[in-house]
C-alpha cells in the first residue's frame, strides 16, 4: 500500500517543540490515485511574508496544515534543531502552548524565517 510521510511539529510532555515524522496511510482511491482518508478541515490562511522574514519564538495557535509554496522557509526548534521546507513541503504545526502555561520564550514554542532572501507563500490549513 503506498504511503506519505509527514512531519508533524508538537510540543513534547516537557512542554519543548520537537520534530516527528509519521506515515500516512493511502488506503483509498484506486492504484493510480491512491488517497487518504478524508480528513476535515477548519478553513484556510494564504500569507505572504517578504524576504528576511524572521519571527521570534511563538507557538502555534491552533493545529494547521503548513505548506510552502514559493521561496524557503526554515524552522527552529529551543534545542537548536533546524528544518527547510521549500514549494510543495509541508508539516503540522501542533506545537500548542502547554494547557496552564505561561509562554517562556527560551522554552516553548518555535522560530521560523525566510531563506535565499525571496518572499515567503504558505498556505494555512486549519484542523
Amino acid at each position: 500500500m503506498p504511503q506519505i510521510t509527514r512531519t508533524v511539529l508538537y510540543t513534547d510532555v516537557d512542554g519543548r517543540a520537537r520534530f516527528r515524522d509519521e506515515i500516512i496511510e493511502l488506503c483509498a482511491g484506486s492504484p493510480a490515485a491512491a488517497l487518504s482518508p478524508l480528513a476535515p478541515s477548519g478553513g484556510y490562511q494564504w500569507r505572504w511574508s517578504p524576504a528576511g522574514f524572521e519571527s521570534r519564538f511563538h507557538c502555534t495557535e491552533y493545529p494547521q496544515w503548513l505548506i510552502v509554496l514559493r521561496g524557503r522557509m526554515e524552522i527552529g526548534l529551543q534545542d537548536g534543531s533546524t528544518r527547510i521546507f521549500g514549494p510543495g513541503e509541508s508539516f503540522l504545526s501542533a506545537d500548542l502552548l502547554p494547557e496552564g502555561a505561561v509562554f517562556d520564550p527560551n522554552v516553548h514554542g518555535h522560530r521560523s524565517r525566510a531563506l535565499d532572501d525571496a518572499p515567503l507563500e504558505t498556505l494555512f490549513v486549519r484542523v
